[in-house]
C-alpha cells in the first residue's frame, strides 16, 4: 500500500493541536510524515510534545494566522522546523461568529473573513511557489457543510466556506498541469469545541442528528483517512474538488 506511505514528507498544519486540526496533522504523522503544527495557543507545544511520545516526529509553531503582517514570517518559521523543504499543507485553522444577520458586526466579518479565507489564500499562495519550484505538492484546504448551503446566523463563516471551496478550485485551474494537487475536505457535523452551542441545544441537535445517516457527529479521527489520502500519490488524478465526509448528510 504504498500508495498511501508519506515517510520523508514534510508537512504543515493549521490548527493542528486541537480539534480536526489534531486527528489531521496525527494522521499524516501516522502514515509518515514530519508536521508542523500551528497554533494559536500554547497548547500547540502539548499536543507536539504528546505526538512525539507516541513516537512521530511534530514540530509547534505558536502563531496567529489571523494576523496579516506576520503570516509571512509564521510560514518561514514552520519551513525552517522543516529543514526548508515542503510537501504538504492543511489549512485548517478557522474561527465562527454567531449573531442573526441583520445585527452581525462589521468586525465580526472582517475577523472571520481574514483568518478563514484571507489567511487560507495567503498559505496557499506561499506554498504554492514553494510547491511549484520543486514541482509537486498537496494542498488541502478545510472548507465546510456552508460550502454548500448557507447555515443560520453565520453569514461570515457561510460566506468564507463558500469562498474556499471555490478559492480551491481556482488554484486547481492554474496548478494542477504544474505538479499540485489542491482539494478541499467538507467536514460534516463534528463533536468539537465550535459546535458545543448546537451539541447543546436538545431541538438543533436532535435536528442534525435525524438527518445524519450514521446517525452520530463526526470526530476528528474520521478526517484521518481522506487527510491521508488527499496528501498521498493515491490522490494524484484529484484536483479542484470539495470532498465531503459527513456521515451522509448532504445525500439525505
Amino acid at each position: 500500500m504504498n500508495y498511501f506511505n508519506l515517510d520523508g514528507k514534510k508537512a504543515i498544519v493549521t490548527g493542528g493541536s486541537s480539534g480536526l486540526g489534531r486527528g489531521m496533522a496525527e494522521g499524516l504523522a501516522e502514515a509518515g510524515a514530519e508536521v508542523v503544527i500551528v497554533g494559536v495557543s500554547d497548547n500547540a507545544y502539548g499536543t507536539a510534545e504528546e505526538l512525539n511520545k507516541l513516537g512521530y516526529k511534530v514540530h509547534a509553531i505558536k502563531g496567529d494566522i489571523g494576523k496579516r503582517e506576520n503570516l509571512k514570517e509564521l510560514f518561514h518559521s514552520c519551513l525552517d522546523k522543516l529543514g526548508g523543504d515542503l510537501d504538504i499543507v492543511v489549512n485548517n485553522v478557522g474561527i465562527q461568529r454567531r449573531n442573526k444577520c441583520e445585527e452581525f458586526t462589521l468586525e465580526d466579518w472582517d475577523e472571520v473573513i481574514s483568518v478563514n479565507l484571507t489567511a487560507t489564500f495567503q498559505l496557499c499562495q506561499m506554498a504554492g511557489i514553494k510547491m511549484l519550484k520543486k514541482g509537486s505538492g498537496k494542498i488541502i484546504n478545510v472548507a465546510s457543510m456552508l460550502s454548500f448551503f448557507g447555515g443560520y446566523t453565520v453569514p461570515a463563516y457561510a460566506a468564507s466556506k463558500g469562498g474556499v471551496a471555490q478559492l480551491t478550485k481556482a488554484l486547481a485551474n492554474e496548478w494542477a498541469s504544474k505538479g499540485i494537487n489542491i482539494n478541499a475536505i467538507a467536514p460534516g457535523y463534528m463533536d468539537t469545541a465550535m459546535n458545543t452551542k448546537l451539541i447543546n441545544d436538545e431541538v438543533r441537535n436532535h435536528e442534525i442528528l435525524s438527518r445524519i445517516p450514521a446517525a452520530r457527529w463526526g470526530t476528528p479521527e474520521d478526517l484521518k483517512g481522506i487527510t491521508i489520502f488527499l496528501a498521498s500519490s493515491a490522490s494524484d488524478y484529484l484536483n479542484g474538488t470539495v470532498i465531503p465526509v459527513d456521515g451522509g448528510y448532504l445525500g439525505r
